[in-house]
């Protein structure tokens, strides 16, 4: 599994994200900024392949927003060392191959499963 600790790995990453076309596997999922899963999507059908997860470093719960942006927003930045990137893991469409992140939002009665395609245009490098 590929631990990514730097925006530049990502990106190289994103960069190979370019699935030719739609894939009736993850279509479902090609939202641009962060959304729920939908209740009917099979997570089977995505495997992990890498993790932006650190467990040496404290949690975070800021974000990064500079354009005044926030967590919903479809052109929200992927910023590595931000919420909810610092706990994102990466996987892959076993049909398309195409990529996204994905992370566990945990409330009081629920966890809501929240993906996002990796996109190489909202990764900001630093």
């Amino acid at each position: 599994m590929l631990k990514i600790t730097r925006s530049s790995e990502l990106l190289e990453l994103a960069r190979l994200n370019q699935a030719s076309s739609e894939c009736g596997t993850c279509n479902a999922l090609m939202n641009p900024g962060w959304e729920s899963v939908p209740g009917s999507f099979d997570l089977k059908l995505l495997k992990i392949i890498g993790t932006l997860r650190d467990e040496d470093k404290p949690e975070t719960w800021e974000e990064y927003h500079p354009h005044g942006t926030n967590s919903w927003s479809a052109d929200a930045p992927i910023a590595i060392g931000y919420h909810p990137y610092t706990r994102c893991d990466i996987y892959e469409c076993m049909n398309c191959t195409r990529k996204y992140l994905r992370y566990g939002e945990y409330g009081g009665y629920y966890v809501d499963e929240r993906v996002r395609p990796l996109n190489a245009e909202f990764i900001i490098e630093g």
